[in-house]
C-alpha cells in the first residue's frame, strides 16, 4: 500500500511550481517577448525590460503582465511535480538495479534527469505552446485567443493536433538544460550532506538550498539557452518558421549568434527568485511530508 511519503517529490515539485509561477510570471512574459522579437514592425519595440513593463502596464494595466498565467501555472506545477518524482524514482531504481550506476553518479544523474525531462515534455508541450502564444498577444493588436482553452481549440482546428507539438524537438534538446541543473544540484546537495555528516537526502540549511539552486540553474540556463529562443520562435503564431534548423539558421543570418541569446539576461534574472522558490518550497514540503508520514 502506497504511503504519502512515496509522493513527497511529486507534492514538493507541485508546490514549488505553483508558488514560483505566481511570483515570477511577469519576468517570464518579458523573457518570451524578447526571445521572439526578431525586429518585425508589427511587434512593439522596447528599449529595455523596464520600458517593456511600462508599455504593457500603460496599455493593459498590471493585468497585462500576467498574460498566459493559467497555462504557465498548470505547466510549471505538472512539470516540476512529475519531473522530480520521476527523476528520483529513476535514480533509486538505477542504483539498486545497476551496480555501475553508483560508480558514475554524475552520468547516472544526468541520464535520469534527461529521460525524466523528455518524458514530461511529451504531455506538457501543448501547455507550453499555449502559454507562449498567450504571452505573445501584443497589446497593440487584436487578441486572437481568448484564454487557454480557446487557444488550444483554435490551434487544433487551424493547424491540426500536430500543431500542439510545435517546438517539441527543440524542447527535447532543452531537456539537457534540466539534466545539467539536476546533476549539479544533486551533486552539491549530497556533497554538502556528507560534509555535515548526514544522510545524502537529509535536510540542509536554507542557505545551502539557496546557493545550490541558484548556481546550478544559472549554469544550466547559460549553457543551453539557444534552444529556448529557437523553441519560442517556432511556437510564435506571429511568424512562420519551418523546423529547428530553419529557425536556427534564419536567426543567426538575421541577427548573428547574439540572436540566439536574446532574453538571456531576463532568463537569468528570473532564475534567481524562481529557482530558489521552487527548490526551497520543494525541499520544505518534501521534508514536511516525511514528518507527517512517520
Amino acid at each position: 500500500m502506497s504511503r504519502l511519503k512515496d509522493y513527497e517529490n511529486l507534492l514538493g515539485g507541485l508546490s514549488g511550481g505553483v508558488v514560483s509561477t505566481m511570483v515570477c510570471h511577469p519576468m517570464d512574459l518579458l523573457k518570451i517577448r524578447y526571445s521572439a522579437n526578431e525586429g518585425s514592425s508589427f511587434r512593439p519595440q522596447y528599449s529595455s525590460y523596464v520600458d517593456a513593463a511600462r508599455q504593457i502596464t500603460k496599455s493593459e494595466g498590471v493585468r497585462g503582465l500576467y498574460q498566459g498565467l493559467t497555462p504557465n501555472l498548470l505547466g510549471c506545477a505538472l512539470s516540476w511535480g512529475a519531473y522530480l518524482h520521476v527523476y528520483n524514482w529513476m535514480r533509486q531504481r538505477a542504483r539498486s538495479s545497476f551496480p555501475s550506476a553508483a560508480a558514475s553518479p554524475h552520468l547516472t544523474n544526468f541520464a535520469c534527469a534527461y529521460v525524466s525531462g523528455a518524458s514530461v515534455m511529451c504531455f506538457t508541450n501543448p501547455i507550453w505552446l499555449v502559454k507562449t502564444r498567450l504571452c505573445l498577444q501584443y497589446e497593440s493588436g487584436v487578441e486572437k485567443y481568448d484564454g487557454m482553452v480557446d487557444c488550444m481549440k483554435k490551434i487544433v482546428r487551424e493547424e491540426g493536433p500536430r500543431g500542439l507539438y510545435k517546438g517539441f524537438v527543440a524542447g527535447l534538446f532543452g531537456a539537457s538544460h534540466g539534466a545539467v541543473q539536476m546533476m549539479l544540484y544533486t551533486h552539491l546537495s549530497e556533497r554538502r550532506a556528507r560534509q555535515l555528516g548526514r544522510e545524502p537526502t537529509a535536510q540542509l540549511p536554507l542557505t545551502d538550498y539557496f546557493f545550490f539552486s541558484t548556481l546550478s540553474k544559472v549554469l544550466a540556463v547559460t549553457l543551453t539557452y539557444p534552444y529556448q529562443v529557437v523553441r519560442t520562435r517556432m511556437q510564435d503564431h506571429n511568424a512562420a518558421y519551418r523546423g529547428v534548423w530553419n529557425t536556427l539558421t534564419r536567426t543567426v543570418q538575421g541577427e548573428g549568434v547574439r540572436g540566439l541569446y536574446k532574453g538571456l539576461l531576463m532568463a537569468n534574472i528570473r532564475t534567481l527568485p524562481a529557482t530558489v522558490i521552487v527548490f526551497v518550497t520543494y525541499e520544505k514540503v518534501k521534508h514536511a511530508v516525511r514528518t507527517i508520514d512517520k
